[in-house]
């Protein structure tokens, strides 16, 4: 194999092989990605046995071939040289090494046979339908953060992704819960999304997807079946196993009844809760919100450093209440919100808060509270 390539799209290519690619494992290929060459394109294929990404990407190729070296060696060479360099991977297929050529620098890597890298069995996929990547990303971006960390619960350890009813007609939908926060977004059924099944999308695939969608031009091509699902674009595939659980019947935890509406300036709200957690070296410190007419006290009390109040103007008409949350899960919901105002509809000190952006209830997100 022989090929040159542009410096910067070869960056793009191995840093989205590297970050599928574990930094601990036992399995010496699993650490690699595998370089295909042929025609005029090379592409570059890593896996965790989980995620697998394919980054395709122009290349002059002089001698068609395969090899597979070190994902996080040849992303730390390339990252390193300079702007614009002309990059020459070559490799003789009996060495055992791979050399990597641009301008006065030349490095030697070892290989391993391209037979024993792991290919993802390919699957059918029932389901297949077009997104535009602003939709994607609003689904995954404002529910990600109520992903659950606690591996006992594993199915909670991701996004359910789904064909679920909305206010007027299917939608597709992405719900997220920790159990102490949820997030559900709605966008729009897409053509095709139809008889899709729910699956939950695993936090790491989330996360690599995310790379995915930076350009607001392109569409993603989505295909699920029951056991995996993937997103493709013009120049990468990414492919990854769902969780194998069942996610819980989220809309008995969405309280319907909360009736006390409180209207806030989300940029506000989410700097001043900031600023009264400061006092708290604990991250999960209560905030208390006071609410009186068109007023709220947001104050913290820590014994062991002190305390700090301070009071904001907003739309409030109902009966004086007294609630407590965790700092940094308001802190998250509130910096969720795209619009000026958000809007929080309270029952009582001890149930479940509903959080939404204005009127908007394509984007709604649950909070529990805390005793203060």
């Amino acid at each position: 194999m022989k090929i040159s390539i542009e410096r910067g799209t070869l960056l793009k290519a191995v840093s989205q092989a590297q970050s599928v690619v574990e930094r601990r494992n036992t399995i010496p290929i699993l650490a690699n990605v595998l370089i295909e060459a042929e025609g005029d394109t090379a592409s570059f294929r890593a896996t965790d046995l989980d995620i697998e990404v394919v980054d395709r990407a122009a290349a002059h190729v002089d001698r068609a071939g395969a090899t597979t070296v070190g994902a996080v060696t040849l992303h730390e060479i390339v990252r390193k040289l300079p702007d614009g360099a002309l990059v020459q991977l070559s490799d003789d297929g009996t060495s055992g090494r791979l050399t990597v050529e641009a301008g006065r620098s030349t490095f030697s890597l070892a290989t391993l046979p391209r037979e024993d890298f792991p290919v993802m069995a390919t699957t059918d996929y029932p389901s297949n339908f077009a997104a535009k990547t602003p939709v994607l990303r609003r689904l995954f971006d404002k529910s990600k953060f109520a992903i659950s960390t606690e591996e006992t619960r594993y199915y909670l350890n991701g996004v359910y992704m789904h064909v679920a009813e909305g206010d007027e007609g299917q939608v597709l939908r992405c719900v997220a819960t920790d159990g102490h926060r949820l997030a559900r977004i709605d966008a729009d059924l897409p053509q095709g999304a139809e008889t899709m099944a729910g699956v939950i999308v695993p936090r790491k695939t989330v996360n690599e997807l995310r790379k995915l969608l930076d350009d607001d031009e392109t569409e993603i091509a989505v295909s699920v079946s029951e056991t995996k699902v993937r997103f493709a674009t013009p120049g990468v595939t990414l492919t990854s196993k769902v969780i194998d659980g069942t996610f819980p019947d989220y809309t008995r935890v969405i309280p319907q009844g909360n009736t006390r509406r409180l209207e806030v300036d989300a940029a506000e709200f989410a700097k001043a809760v900031d600023r009264v957690a400061t006092v708290s070296s604990e991250r999960s410190r209560a905030v208390k919100m006071q609410l009186d007419e068109d007023r709220l006290v947001l104050s913290v009390n820590a014994p062991d450093s002190g305390n700090a109040e301070e009071e904001l103007a907003v739309a409030y008409g109902d009966e004086r209440l007294e609630i407590g949350f965790n700092a940094k899960y308001l802190l998250e919901i509130a910096s969720q919100v795209d619009r000026e105002n958000a809007v929080f509809m309270f029952n009582s000190s001890g149930d479940p808060t509903l959080m939404r952006e204005g009127n908007d209830t394509s984007a709604v997100y649950v909070v529990m509270p805390m005793r203060v």
